[in-house]
């Protein structure tokens, strides 16, 4: 009977005092971490993959109830399997849930969750120990693909504090109903901005849109030309070991009949962002102010990584140097979900790259390889 990783002989119990051997350790089982799982159980390494939530879904589960398939921005097929034809009225969350639930299924992927990996470091022997609340596991490899929905931003403007209104982040944005007849604000420049003011505009008083820099918006199909040409935008980024831009930095927004629409209503009228919060709403340098209700801050993700800490990979400006999706400094250690593979333009290529990349450092020469090895190899 195998350990608790990929290729699991049924039920294993997960004992307190042990430590569990894997060649690679998976780390978000989003659409990237199922790429990597789909190519990792066609390499024949022996992997394992963790995931907090507590069904399949990704960050998919969590989008807004009235965030519907056919307003949904770009979902691409996993590898192996595709999404197929669905009704597009029906909640995005739903749809992708179930896809994903079905395609860990099909592939035999045994996604262990709801399990939080509360800390990676280095072991004495090379390995990395990946502390989990379903055990400790030694993995010769790490695939972390833990996205960027946990880690809400909120930046910080003088006197947020003092805001008699809600202060409310994308994150918790569950639809336009409890904006009825709200002076609201939204704060950002992406497609959850946009998104959500197109639903808010129509049950609220009034709507105000402020973004740090004008928004670009893109014409026509966002095609494998224009994925290819925004990919490569953000991964320049992320070589030189600078924090990663915003994905929609790079894509620009898309200019549909909707949007065209609301920016001719006067919807998106975009002001630049404000100076400062006050009691009843928020106001510019110049004096001018808007009041507000409820500040909506759609002002993105940062990539959740606090569990790699001890391995300190990051640099003096906060990035991480990466080439590809492999850490430049640790090649043990790919992050999926990193710069250009946060979107789902580049998950399903970085998936396939980082296990080729793990493949070639297991099994190449002067290694081990990946056969059968005792899977209980630490007594704590």
């Amino acid at each position: 009977m195998k350990g608790p990783a990929g290729n699991p002989a049924g039920p294993f119990p997960v004992l307190a005092d042990v430590t569990y051997d894997v060649d690679v350790a998976v780390i978000g089982a989003g659409q990237a971490g199922l790429s990597a799982g789909y190519f990792l159980r066609r390499s024949g390494l022996d992997f394992v993959m963790f995931d907090h939530a507590p069904r399949p879904g990704g960050a998919w589960q969590h989008r807004w109830p009235t965030l519907t398939l056919g307003r949904a921005h770009n979902i691409h097929d996993l590898p192996g399997m595709a999404l197929g034809e669905h009704e597009p009225w029906r909640p995005a969350s739903e749809v992708v849930s179930e896809y994903f639930a079905r395609y860990e299924a099909a592939f035999g992927l045994d996604v262990r969750r709801p399990v939080e990996v509360s800390r990676v470091s280095d072991r004495a022997d090379g390995r990395l120990l990946v502390e989990t609340s379903g055990g400790q596991y030694a993995a010769r490899a790490l695939i972390n693909a833990t996205g960027t929905w946990d880690r809400p931003f909120w930046p910080y403007y003088p006197g947020m504090e003092t805001f008699r209104g809600r202060h409310l982040h994308t994150a918790n944005y569950r639809g336009p109903q409890e904006f009825a007849g709200k002076r609201v604000v939204v704060v950002g420049g992406g497609a959850s901005a946009v998104q959500a003011l197109l639903e808010i505009a129509e049950v609220a008083a009034a709507t105000t849109w402020v973004t740090r820099r004008p928004p670009v918006w893109r014409e026509g199909p966002f095609d494998q030309e224009r994925g290819r040409e925004a990919v490569a935008r953000v991964e320049e980024r992320v070589r030189r070991g600078l924090p990663p831009a915003s994905v929609v930095s790079a894509t620009g927004l898309l200019l549909t009949d909707e949007v065209r629409a609301a920016r001719e209503s006067g919807v998106l009228r975009r002001l630049p962002v404000f100076a400062r919060v006050n009691p009843g709403g928020v106001e510019w340098a110049d004096g001018s102010a808007v009041e507000a209700d409820v500040i909506l801050w759609a002002t993105g993700f940062r990539a959740a990584l606090d569990h790699l800490a001890p391995l300190r990979l990051r640099g003096p400006g906060g990035g991480i140097v990466m080439d590809g999706t492999r850490v430049a400094a640790d090649p043990r250690i790919h992050l999926l979900g990193y710069g250009p593979s946060a979107s789902t333009i580049g998950a399903n290529r970085a998936g396939r790259g980082a296990v080729r990349a793990v493949a070639r450092l297991l099994t190449g020469p002067g290694t081990a390889g990946n056969g059968p090895r005792e899977k209980i190899v630490t007594a704590v």
